[in-house]
C-alpha cells in the first residue's frame, strides 16, 4: 500500500465532481457577483441567499469531512512510531471514527436542507494539507487550521439552525461541532509535546498554520463582521487550545484576506 498518497488518487464515485479552489477564486463572474444586492454575507434566515448558501456550504461540510477521515487515516498510515508516537495514532484512529460519523450525519443533512453528493464541486485542499511528510505540520494545517475552521463554520451554522427555527439542523451541527473541539484541542496538544525541545520546529508548523489560515479565510469567508459567511467562534477556540493572542491573530489574517479581496474585486471593475 502506498504512502503518502496524492490527492490526485483520491477513490470517488461517479458522483463527485472535482473542482479547484483557485478557479472559484479567478472565476471572472465573481466581480459581477458582487455587485448583485443579496444584502450581508452573514449567514440569517431572513437574507435572500441564505438558502442557497445553506445547502453549497453543507455539501462543503460533507466533502470536507471525507477528506479529514482520509488525512486523519493517512496519518496513522504514513508514520512509524519513531516519527509520529502510537499514542498519536490511536487519536487519529478516534478522529477517524467521528469523521465517519459526520459524513453519516452530513449526507442525511444534506438530503434536509434539499441538496444531494454531486450538486456542487468537491476542492481536496483539505486532504491536500494533511499530505505534509512532516506528522507536526499536518496537526498545524489539519487540525488546528482547518479542523479549526470546521469548529466556526459547525457553530455559525448552528446558529443558522436556531434562526431559522430548524432544530434537526441546530442539534446535529452542535453535536458534530463538540467532535470538532475536540480534535483541535488533540492537534494543539499533540503540537506542544512533540515540539516541547525543538522550537524551530514549533515555528515551521506555526507558519505553515497561518499559511493554511490565511488561504482558507477565503477573502472574507470567516471573519467578525456582518461581511462574513461564517463567524470566528472564539469561545469554542479556546476550549481547543487557542490562546486569545493566536484568536486575535487569526482575526486580523481574516481581516487581511478580505481587503485583498475586495481590493481584487475594485480592481477588476476599473
Amino acid at each position: 500500500m502506498k504512502k503518502l498518497l496524492p490527492e490526485s488518487e483520491l477513490a470517488r464515485d461517479e458522483r463527485f465532481v472535482r473542482s479547484r479552489i483557485e478557479d472559484a477564486i479567478l472565476d471572472p463572474r465573481g466581480p459581477r457577483l458582487g455587485q448583485r444586492d443579496l444584502g450581508p454575507a452573514r449567514m440569517a434566515a431572513d437574507r435572500p441567499a441564505a438558502a442557497e448558501r445553506s445547502r453549497s456550504l453543507m455539501h462543503g461540510i460533507f466533502v470536507g469531512e471525507i477528506q479529514a477521515l482520509e488525512g486523519a487515516g493517512r496519518t496513522c498510515f504514513d508514520f512509524d512510531d519513531q516519527e509520529a508516537p502510537f499514542q498519536l495514532k490511536l487519536d487519529m484512529a478516534r478522529q477517524c471514527w467521528d469523521e465517519s460519523r459526520h459524513c453519516e450525519i452530513s449526507i442525511k443533512l444534506g438530503e434536509h436542507m434539499g441538496t444531494e453528493i454531486g450538486e456542487y464541486g468537491e476542492s481536496t485542499f483539505l486532504y491536500a494539507a494533511a499530505c505534509n511528510p512532516d506528522p507536526v505540520l499536518r496537526l498545524t494545517g489539519v487540525n488546528r487550521a482547518l479542523e479549526g475552521l470546521a469548529i466556526d463554520v459547525f457553530n455559525s451554522m448552528k446558529e443558522f439552525g436556531e434562526s431559522s427555527s430548524d432544530p434537526i439542523l441546530t442539534f446535529c451541527e452542535d453535536w458534530m461541532l463538540a467532535d470538532e473541539v475536540t480534535h483541535v484541542k488533540m492537534g494543539s496538544d499533540w503540537l506542544r509535546r512533540l515540539c516541547e525541545k525543538d522550537p524551530e520546529r514549533l515555528e515551521r508548523a506555526l507558519e505553515f498554520q497561518r499559511t493554511v489560515d490565511k488561504i482558507f479565510s477565503l477573502g472574507g469567508f470567516r471573519g467578525e463582521s456582518e461581511e462574513n459567511p461564517i463567524q470566528l467562534a472564539r469561545r469554542f477556540r479556546e476550549l481547543a487550545g487557542f490562546t486569545d493572542e493566536e484568536n486575535d491573530e487569526i482575526a486580523e489574517i481574516a481581516r487581511q484576506a478580505q481587503a485583498d479581496a475586495e481590493a481584487m474585486v475594485q480592481a477588476a471593475q476599473g
